[in-house]
């Protein structure tokens, strides 16, 4: 089951992310983080850069409301959405 935390007006969600992917996408769940499939290498922070835009599309909400608060340099992040609740990070995965 995915595991989010809802804050201060914001949504925590643990991605777990595979960089140096044919597209991307998000793929099913994993220990109860989004699983996802990103186009970009995980070279200069291009796949952190992928993922971040990817979700604010699917998630409707500006680029700077995505942030990845850890996990720079691995595949597991915490990222938090700021201005979001859970119920609409929900509906937006299909779930």
């Amino acid at each position: 089951m995915l595991e989010l935390n809802e804050k201060d007006g914001g949504v925590t969600i643990k991605v777990r992310v595979q960089p140096r992917a044919s597209r991307t996408e998000i793929i099913g769940e994993h220990a109860g983080a989004i699983k996802m499939r990103v186009a970009a290498p995980p070279v200069d922070g291009k796949a952190n850069e992928e993922c971040r835009r990817y979700l604010a599309k699917l998630l409707k909400v500006g680029a700077t409301s995505v942030e990845i608060i850890s996990g720079d340099s691995s595949r597991d992040k915490v990222i938090r959405v700021s201005n979001i609740s859970a119920l609409r990070v929900l509906e937006a995965l299909g779930r």
